[in-house]
């Protein structure tokens, strides 16, 4: 008896130390990031070797470009249709979390999600797209490291950098030139609120496609956009 509970406080304790220097990994990765452009993302190397199974020879497109020469139309409707609180919260917007479970709940499924730009940089930078409560934990730890080492400014410039504009097109500047040929300096307000509106389905719309469900989005974040703010 005594060897079994020696042996499992041994197990517990390796448990924890494995667990404490998982967390020590991201949280040095993200000092390092709060100066340093990553190269690539979890979501983003998940990505390519998808692609690779279709096709060895698949690449993905993407250019980082400093948060100055991003659109500030882009900047602005992305805060909109994302994460209209943005610059108030520290990592979790509780109110839209309770809009999203009392949405969900009524229908009964999975319709609507609360996340902020912080915790979608979490689970892009480092996790899988999984939806297991192991996985929910992690990025809300993941999302008060990146709350405390960076500031919502180097937030929103990862952000823009790494999230998916298409298949295989991963950033602003890529995305930009993808869908409307100019660079990400140059996006228009409506080219800026159409790229904000597919960010929840990216591969799902050719470039530069408007739907009536579209443009009907587009005209709501554009009239939006005026009145929030940014870092």
């Amino acid at each position: 008896m005594r060897k079994l509970l020696r042996l499992g406080a041994w197990l517990v304790a390796a448990a924890a130390a494995l667990f404490l220097a998982v967390q020590l990994s991201f949280f040095a990765r993200l000092w390092w990031w709060k100066d340093h452009d990553p190269d690539a993302t979890a979501f983003m190397r998940a990505r390519l070797e998808q692609m690779r199974e279709r096709d060895p020879r698949a690449s993905l497109k993407h250019a980082w470009i400093p948060y100055a020469r991003v659109s500030t139309h882009l900047k602005r409707a992305i805060v909109v249709a994302e994460d209209a609180r943005f610059v108030d919260h520290e990592g979790f917007d509780w109110e839209a979390i309770e809009k999203a479970r009392e949405k969900n709940r009524r229908k009964g499924r999975v319709v609507a999600g609360g996340s902020t730009i912080s915790q979608q940089l979490a689970k892009n930078l480092f996790l899988s797209g999984s939806r297991t409560p192991w996985r929910k934990g992690q990025e809300a730890l993941i999302t008060v490291m990146i709350e405390h080492v960076m500031d919502k400014r180097r937030i929103l410039e990862i952000y823009l950098n790494v999230i998916e504009w298409g298949d295989g097109v991963f950033g602003a500047e890529a995305a930009a030139r993808q869908h409307f040929g100019v660079s990400a300096a140059a996006l228009s307000p409506e080219q800026a609120a159409w790229l904000a509106v597919v960010l929840p389905s990216p591969r799902r719309y050719e470039r530069g496609r408007l739907t009536p469900y579209l443009a009907g989005r587009v005209n709501t974040i554009l009239g939006r956009m005026g009145s929030v703010q940014i870092p």
